[in-house]
């Protein structure tokens, strides 16, 4: 099955799609939907089916999900040493990323759906988009092993980590992060394809063999397939739930593919940025082989609001000099 949210009659609607059409769920929340139990999601689905439904062309597709948390791998090798190339000219693959799956929490308020605008975060002039696959949790889980992971994943979606590359490059020379650098914006959609529907895809190691490209302005940037992630989606799962708990609606990302998966990734192997960092007027458009496509166009953003540069202090220890102190 396929679950979408959408915007028709000026009212955000949780449906089902089927025969190009959007049959409508009794909510307007996926997230509320993926907290029922598997009965009742499975009544509610039957229900949905039996409603009239909307074509697609008649509505605007939003983000499928409002996730309570988003998390962002890093799974792919081909990835990680093209991008370290480019923003650390380091050579190679770090060895611990060999020895644990990686990943970084972002913004769920910045997530987006296809056809929304992408605004150039303040401050950057170095845009670029990162093609990934995500997994949608949905039944709370706590220290699984892959095969239970497994049950916890309802579905798959196309994930686009917009990426402002030279915001990113700044604040890591702190040691943490990213931040302002993936902060702006991350598209999730255009739908949530249920985890069954992709079990046709699935190779002898468990990975999914799902073809995978991005075009920019009608040119394709970047092709690979997502079988080629260090690790399968169900050992980076029950590697999130290590020590805390997943819960219904979390997203988690696969991390950029290989071979112009991402813009930096060219970058680092070509040394020089060729193509050229996104613009305003730019359109970037992400296909997964049996989950469907995303697109978005770039947009001017607003300026920075300034932010003065940290005081240095001394490091004298006074004693307060609060009143009443002693």
């Amino acid at each position: 099955m396929r679950y979408a949210t959408y915007l028709h009659g000026g009212r955000t609607q949780a449906g089902v799609l089927a025969d190009g059409h959007l049959h409508p769920l009794q909510t307007r929340s996926l997230l509320e939907f993926l907290n029922w139990n598997d009965y009742e999601r499975a009544a509610a689905t039957r229900a949905a089916l039996t409603r009239r439904g909307t074509p697609l062309d008649a509505v605007s597709m939003l983000a499928p999900i409002e996730p309570p948390t988003v998390r962002d791998f890093v799974a792919f090798e081909e990835h990680v040493e093209g991008v370290r190339k480019s923003i650390d000219n380091a050579d190679g693959v770090p060895d611990q990323w060999y020895r644990a799956p990686t990943f970084y929490f972002t913004n769920p308020y910045a997530v987006v759906g296809t056809g929304a605008d992408i605004a150039m975060p303040p401050g950057s002039q170095v845009l670029d988009f990162e093609l990934e696959v995500a997994v949608i949790i949905g039944r709370a889980g706590r220290d699984l092993d892959p095969e239970q992971a497994r049950d916890h994943i309802f579905g798959y979606a196309v994930f686009n980590d917009w990426s402002a590359r030279d915001l990113q490059s700044a604040e890591m020379k702190v040691g943490l992060g990213p931040c302002k650098g993936k902060d702006s914006a991350s598209t999730l959609g255009p739908w949530i394809v249920t985890a069954d529907e992709l079990d046709a895809y699935r190779d002898a190691d468990g990975f999914l063999q799902l073809g995978m490209s991005v075009e920019v302005n009608g040119r394709e940037a970047g092709r690979d397939l997502l079988s080629n992630m260090g690790w399968p989606f169900e050992e980076l799962v029950a590697y999130a739930s290590r020590g805390t708990e997943i819960r219904p609606g979390d997203v988690l990302g696969s991390g950029t593919c290989g071979n112009g998966g991402c813009l930096a990734e060219l970058w680092g192997r070509r040394g020089r940025q060729d193509p050229p960092p996104l613009r305003p007027g730019d359109t970037v458009t992400m296909t997964v082989e049996g989950i469907g496509s995303i697109t978005n166009t770039i947009v001017e953003g607003v300026e920075p609001r300034p932010i003065p540069p940290a005081r240095t202090r001394p490091r004298a220890r006074p004693h307060s000099t609060a009143p009443g102190a002693r």
